[in-house]
């Protein structure tokens, strides 16, 4: 199962607008943020098997942006999400408590002051209405379905958290949609037999909820990977076949 590693509570700022600027942000300015040698030493170290340069263009961040970065553990991607919409941006790393390092975050926020972190129960995270240009959500979107009294993570209604992202989004805005590709099937038992999801599975929530398909990528898939084993097998973990999907609110 998968094991969080998650924030202090600071909320607040999260709130803040911005206005995006209408250019994404150009290859370089991924470069740099996946070079920025303030990233955790950690974090960097997983960059070969996540290829964040490929998620990270795909996505198409916009500089002046707000994004909210689900379940975002260590701050992985929030690290890079901060560089890219720069000092008028804003990123939100959403976390539940009880699973978080209260030093690391607090030197993230030094490092990062255009974080403002959301702690709350994960089916409790709402956001306000209007108030974000991108849901980015990368191997966790399948973490919806899963559920756990160990690891108190709730069940979770899927349908009306997609639904609060639609609310959030302003018109325009995008879900970035990075998951490991799962068989179809019952997408509870996949879940949590597998830690996996089937792309399908993705694309039917998004859409119901009023999203709109706006592309996708095959820059992480990998053909020969078994996708009736668990993610976390080590020898295929950090190695599974990935989708990237991303969706549009429109305008």
């Amino acid at each position: 199962m998968r094991k969080y590693r998650f924030l202090t509570p600071v909320f607040g700022a999260a709130m803040l607008f911005a206005v995006p600027s209408a250019a994404a942000a150009p290859d370089k300015a991924v470069a740099a943020a996946v070079a920025d040698k303030q990233r955790l030493a950690d974090n960097r170290k997983q960059d070969e098997g996540r290829h964040p340069a490929d998620v990270l263009a795909f996505a198409q961040v916009k500089r002046g942006s707000t994004v909210a970065d689900l379940l975002a553990g260590n701050g992985y991607y929030s690290e890079m999400l901060a560089d890219l919409v720069g000092p008028k941006g804003m990123v939100i790393p959403m976390n539940p408590p009880g699973f978080h390092k209260e030093e690391t975050w607090a030197g993230l926020l030094k490092t990062h002051p255009n974080m403002a972190p959301m702690v709350r129960p994960v089916n409790q995270m709402a956001l306000a209405p209007k108030s974000v240009d991108m849901m980015f959500t990368h191997l966790v979107y399948h973490d919806l379905y899963w559920e756990s009294e160990k690891f108190k993570f709730p069940r979770i209604d899927v349908d009306a958290m997609v639904a609060d992202w639609y609310r959030a989004l302003r018109p325009g805005g995008t879900v970035i949609v990075v998951d490991h590709v799962g068989p179809a099937g019952d997408t509870r038992e996949v879940v949590e037999k597998l830690h996996r999801i089937d792309p399908a599975k993705v694309r039917a929530d998004m859409e119901r909820a009023g999203f709109v398909f706006d592309g996708d990528s095959d820059a992480l898939r990998i053909a020969a990977d078994d996708h009736s084993k668990n993610v976390f097998d080590p020898a295929i973990r950090g190695k599974t076949d990935r989708f990237m999907m991303r969706f549009k609110k429109p305008a």
